[in-house]
């Protein structure tokens, strides 16, 4: 028997599940407050990865201008997977399907703050041009990354314009 897993839009009825993937994956983190914060965000999107019903990860994606061009690029995490299904390629799908709907939408650019060598793998180089919200420490700089997400796309820099729930300084440093 085949399993039967796939990538759709997040529903009310996930966001019990959604939050309990959190401390379970990140226990030194507490990702919730800010999970909680995107839901209630008009800019954010999410996406989740299911299988027989079971919420098994969950990737946020938020649009954010750069200077006065709104919402031209997408800031993408938190992402999480349960703990139990790592290194199932359930990360990468979510991340996929992520930068697919950030290029139908004609978005300029993906940004992340995350592994380069996990992140390395979807075409995301270090970014220098567009600045992040609050300073990141110096040994964060390579983790500070984009990927232009179709032909064509703008190319972007100056300061990030974020929505609220990213306008916190402490997700912005160790």
């Amino acid at each position: 028997m085949t399993v039967q897993r796939r990538v759709r839009p997040a529903e009310s009825a996930d966001w019990p599940a959604v939050e309990a993937l959190y401390p379970a994956a990140f226990p030194a983190e507490d990702l919730v407050p800010l999970v909680r914060a995107l839901s209630a965000c008009e800019d954010c999107r999410h996406l989740i990865i299911e299988e027989a019903g079971a919420v098994l990860g969950h990737a946020a994606f938020t649009l954010c201008g750069v200077e006065e061009q709104a919402k031209t690029a997408a800031l993408i995490g938190p992402v999480v997977v349960a703990p139990s299904h790592h290194l199932q390629g359930l990360g990468a799908a979510l991340i996929e399907a992520a930068l697919a709907d950030l290029a139908e939408a004609r978005i300029s650019r993906g940004l992340v703050l995350g592994d380069p060598a996990y992140y390395g793998r979807f075409g995301f180089t270090q970014e220098m041009d567009i600045k992040t919200p609050f300073p990141i420490p110096a040994k964060w700089e390579a983790a500070w990354q984009s990927v232009a997400l179709h032909d064509g796309a703008a190319v972007l820099a100056g300061q990030l314009r974020v929505p609220k729930p990213w306008l916190d300084p402490a997700l912005w440093a160790p």
